[in-house]
């Protein structure tokens, strides 16, 4: 058995070396894992990790008919507390609301920033999409994989590749690993295709979800104040 010492730092010098690679179609992949499931007449059970409603919508209204869902919302990268709270209750609400998550559970995690911070000691200054968001999706990632491990769900999956400003590859790719690691099938996705990404919007709008305008964490918001400022002087 291989042992690292540190496994995000491994994982995360892989991706860099395999990131000139071409890029796999992720979301032909999900649908040749969903037929083989519908084939199988299976249900299986897939703990889901969400970053907010409105990605949680089309890949809960995509999924719900081939798995028994429980969504995770485990994103100690949210700033401040009242964000976070703000965005669990949001996806509370469309969970009770949706008509194709009547039967999904959610399981939400107790705010604690204090893991983030810690991961992103020294890469401060990391733009968005760089260094720093990738040992984020890690983070989350790895915590969703041990809970899965833990209560021996089916497969484990992740609702941010919905977003065209999230790195699919590197989410598979880190998903694949982790998997390997806890012994829990990656469902692997890639939920912006296929007009996925339209459809969240539109179900937002549907279900008048709250829309946050950056990311979650400190360094995001204050990259979106630095947009905003820019487009209004």
């Amino acid at each position: 058995m291989k042992i690292v010492k540190n496994p995000m730092q491994a994982c995360f010098c892989r991706l860099k070396a395999k990131g000139d690679g071409r890029m796999k179609n992720y979301a032909r992949e999900l649908d040749m894992e969903l037929e083989r499931i519908r084939a199988a007449g299976l249900r299986p059970r897939l703990l889901l990790h969400a970053c907010c409603a409105p990605c949680s919508s089309y890949t809960l209204e995509y999924l719900a008919e081939y798995f028994d869902i429980t969504l995770f919302f485990y994103n100690p990268n949210i700033s401040p507390e009242r964000e976070y709270m703000h965005r669990a209750a949001e996806l509370a609400r469309f969970v009770r609301s949706a008509s194709f998550a009547q039967d999904v559970r959610l399981l939400t995690a107790e705010y604690d920033a204090a893991p983030f911070f810690e991961m992103a000691r020294g890469l401060e200054a990391e733009a968005e999409g760089g260094a720093r968001c990738k040992k984020c999706y890690y983070l989350r990632l790895k915590e969703t994989a041990r809970a899965a491990a833990n209560a021996r769900f089916d497969y484990f999956c992740t609702t941010l590749s919905i977003s065209p400003y999230k790195d699919a590859g590197a989410l598979n790719e880190i998903g694949g690993e982790l998997a390997e690691q806890y012994g829990v099938r990656y469902l692997f996705s890639d939920f912006k295709k296929k007009g996925g990404y339209q459809r969240s919007i539109a179900l937002s709008k549907e279900y008048h979800l709250y829309r946050q305008n950056y990311c979650g964490c400190v360094y995001s918001k204050s990259a979106a104040e630095r947009r905003a400022h820019e487009q209004h002087s």
